[in-house]
């Protein structure tokens, strides 16, 4: 339609005629609401829009008889000419005609706190539009902005409450593992070269946290050929980019796959998720929190004459033991310097994990979380720069996990934190890399300290008892068994040879009668068999122990995984 059609003014008379009385309500027909043309609505040759229309005022009649009705006082100039919308709202003159409804009643006018409570209630309204404005705004922004970052896709059981032996996939599954990478982003060199490598590993089941650095130089083979870990993504990525120049997602997935199988080789724990930040991303995170205060270790200590790629303009940094207050940037810095000692890169990795811890306290303890202004603010300012394959729900399940985690119950790992040192630096074709002390490529005992410092929880809590028996005449073969399962955190009493070498097959045998059920199912999906109460041989050696694995010749290869 054209627009709204506007009613007639009511006509009041301040002064009624003498001899007639108080002046009372004028009935108004609705014809008068009418067009003079009975086919049209309403004059659609006028502009559109609202259009006041203004009437000349009518002198009431009263009825003989009629019982008069309260006056009503002369409208104020400003109201002389309304339209029916106007009329209707709070104040209007149809609204003022209801108040009066009743006959004989007359209005009072309002005392001081009536007028207090008519402005209160006008402006809790007022208030409440706000709110319901601003939350309808945030949440908006948020569900995108959110949706843009928590992608999904990733996988931990143990973000459960009630985690059942069956869904864990094996030694290592019941923590939640989670690789988080540090790239410079546009406008840095090497953008896409990950040089902060860190993977957290929560403990839901205890509460507490482990965090271990990777050198950015360890030198690794991901399939194509050895490289420095940090290009690891970069190459992958630039691989799939040239097969698909359209493909940016694909491209992005292929560099994450590569890391995480990397990674996964070297600490021999699985990875659950992924987080990649790029340094717009963790300087703005800092700030959104309102910084982060730390006390500062003699061993963390720190002088460096550096240069800032985002003003072009160089920066010194002085960080002196005891406690410091870190804005964003002075963060970014800290965490980034490695041209300080004969150290290096090891002393940076140790910097990273003591500042990522008590970043993650501050979030925490401030809220952010249940803050929708806060989350808003930390969506916009991750937006394009973090990629992670969390979705929203299992992010909100882990904050509460984390939550539950104090700062007392996270231990920093190294790989060259004496007195663990697996890995030195060597020189390879002219590059200054790491590699494991034990050569390269030999992750075994980097493996071994990880899976036995972060420990599956559930594999420790029921701490079961392994003995193993060579079943075969494959020399050696129960011995290095138990060594396998000993890295992965099981308790392995006795390893010796069985009365009979004629076995094909390798057996498991529960002497717990069910009592130690996530021990059984990571045994049985190692083994690849499943288990059985039936004791073969009498003349077996099972006492004390929960479980013995009798080992087939089948046991040779599965003894390699």
């Amino acid at each position: 339609m054209d627009g709204f059609v506007t009613a007639p003014q009511r006509a009041y008379s301040s002064t009624p005629p003498a001899g007639q009385g108080v002046s009372r309500r004028v009935a108004i027909s609705a014809d008068r609401f009418r067009s003079a043309n009975p086919r049209r609505l309403d004059d659609f040759s006028r502009p559109n829009g609202y259009h006041p229309v203004t009437r000349p005022i009518a002198q009431p009649r009263q009825t003989p008889g009629e019982r008069p009705m309260a006056q009503l006082p002369p409208r104020p100039p400003q109201e002389q000419s309304t339209s029916l919308l106007h009329m209707t709202l709070p104040g209007g003159s149809l609204e003022a005609d209801k108040r009066l409804r009743k006959k004989g009643k007359h209005q009072k006018p309002l005392t001081k706190w009536g007028k207090v409570r008519k402005w209160s209630l006008r402006s809790g309204i007022v208030v409440a539009a706000l709110v319901l404005l601003l939350g309808g705004f945030l949440f908006t922004k948020g569900f995108f902005k959110i949706n843009k970052v928590f992608k999904g896709g990733g996988s931990a059981a143990a973000l459960q409450d009630n985690v059942k032996p069956s869904l864990l996939k094996g030694e290592g599954d019941g923590r939640i593992n989670i690789l988080l990478l540090g790239r410079g982003g546009d406008g840095h060199d090497g953008p896409d070269l990950t040089d902060t490598l860190l993977v957290a590993s929560i403990d839901p089941v205890n509460k507490t946290a482990n965090m271990v650095s990777i050198p950015r130089d360890l030198w690794v083979n991901p399939g194509t050929g050895y490289t420095k870990i940090n290009a690891v993504f970069a190459n992958a990525k630039y691989k799939a980019q040239a097969a698909n120049p359209k493909d940016d997602a694909a491209a992005e997935k292929a560099g994450i796959t590569a890391i995480e199988d990397t990674v996964t080789s070297v600490l021999g724990v699985p990875i659950h998720y992924y987080g990649m930040v790029d340094f717009h991303a963790f300087q703005q995170a800092v700030d959104t929190v309102g910084g982060v205060d730390i006390n500062i270790p003699a061993s963390a200590a720190v002088k460096d004459y550096m240069y800032n790629e985002e003003t072009h303009r160089p920066y010194t940094l002085d960080v002196q033991a005891g406690n410091q207050h870190f804005d964003g940037l002075r963060a970014l810095m800290f965490t980034r310097t490695r041209h300080t000692s004969a150290r290096g890169d090891f002393d940076r990795t140790e910097r990273q994990r003591l500042f990522i811890s008590a970043l993650s306290q501050k979030v925490l303890s401030a809220g952010t979380y249940t803050n929708p202004v806060k989350v808003s603010q930390l969506m916009s300012a991750f937006g394009d720069h973090i990629s992670t394959d969390f979705s929203v729900t299992d992010s909100l399940r882990l904050a509460q996990i984390v939550k539950n985690v104090g700062a007392n119950n996270i231990k920093s790992l190294g790989l060259a934190d004496p007195p663990n040192n697996y890995v030195r630096t060597d020189n390879i074709n002219g590059l200054s890399v790491v590699v494991p002390t034990a050569g390269v490529g030999d992750y075994s005992a980097i493996q071994n300290y990880i899976r036995n410092t972060m420990k599956d929880p559930y594999l420790a809590k029921e701490n079961a008892a392994i003995s193993v028996l060579n079943g075969t005449t494959v020399p050696g073969l129960a011995g290095a068994t138990g060594d396998k399962l000993k890295s992965y955190g099981y308790n392995v009493v006795n390893v010796a040879t069985a009365p009979s070498s004629d076995y094909q097959t390798t057996m498991i045998i529960d002497m717990s009668n069910g009592k130690k059920p996530f021990t059984k199912n990571y045994l049985e999906k190692r083994m690849g068999v499943k288990a059985t109460t039936q004791v073969p041989d009498p003349n077996l050696p099972t006492t004390g122990a929960d479980f013995v694995v009798i080992l087939g010749q089948d046991a040779s290869t599965n003894s390699e995984n």
